[in-house]
């Protein structure tokens, strides 16, 4: 009789989380003051209100890229959640050129998701203008849901949410997108670009709101 002890089973591998990206650097100078420090009608800022978004969708660790006003931005995060130093996790990154345009402030994000460790396997990129942001959408993008068909992002993933066909936030982009990518990012141009021509995957979240963003 063969008493060999069973072989034990390599415990499973963790899936790399899935970094949130907030990109607040802009000055706002339609309305007269960053978006950063915008207040919804009921007094919550937006920036709290999309770091909360991007928590309740499971992304960890969250990146905040501020710029125009950006230490009294920062000090709306207190109490919301600590620097990495203190056991937190929002990693708050000032955008030195952020009035270059919005690539500078992606590109700053970018590379401070690059340089975490352990490396996420992708970013879920939201900008503080979305007020209706929710979770749920969060959660579908990255796999984190309740939906049957959701799959987990990998380092090759790129994937943008859309309601009614219009594409809106959050986008998801893999590791291995954001070299190539930070490489073309100039003025005030996004990644929907780069998105475009790599064939990004539209995922229809118009069931869990409108996307829409305040551009006023």
């Amino acid at each position: 009789m063969d008493n060999a002890p069973a072989p034990i089973a390599p415990a499973p591998t963790a899936q790399p989380p899935v970094a949130g990206l907030l990109l607040a650097a802009g000055a706002g100078s339609r309305h007269g003051s960053p978006k950063a420090l915008r207040r919804g009608d009921d007094g919550e800022p937006w920036l709290l209100r999309a770091i909360d978004a991007l928590r309740e969708g499971g992304c960890s660790p969250i990146i905040v890229v501020l710029g125009a006003r950006g230490d009294e931005a920062e000090r709306l995060l207190p109490g919301r959640g600590e620097t990495p130093e203190r056991g937190g996790d929002l990693i708050v990154v000032h955008a030195v050129d952020w009035a270059q345009g919005v690539s500078a402030s992606l590109r700053a994000g970018l590379a401070a998701a690059a340089a975490l460790e352990p490396a996420p396997a992708a970013v879920a990129v939201v900008p503080v203008d979305v007020p209706d942001l929710d979770g749920r959408v969060v959660a579908r993008l990255i796999g984190a849901g309740d939906d049957d068909d959701a799959t987990s992002v990998g380092p090759d993933t790129l994937r943008q949410a859309g309601f009614g066909g219009r594409p809106g936030h959050p986008v998801v982009i893999g590791r291995r997108h954001w070299a190539p990518l930070g490489e073309r990012l100039a003025g005030d141009t996004g990644a929907r670009p780069y998105l475009v021509e790599h064939g990004v995957r539209m995922v229809d979240c118009g069931d869990l709101g409108t996307g829409a963003d305040d551009d006023d």
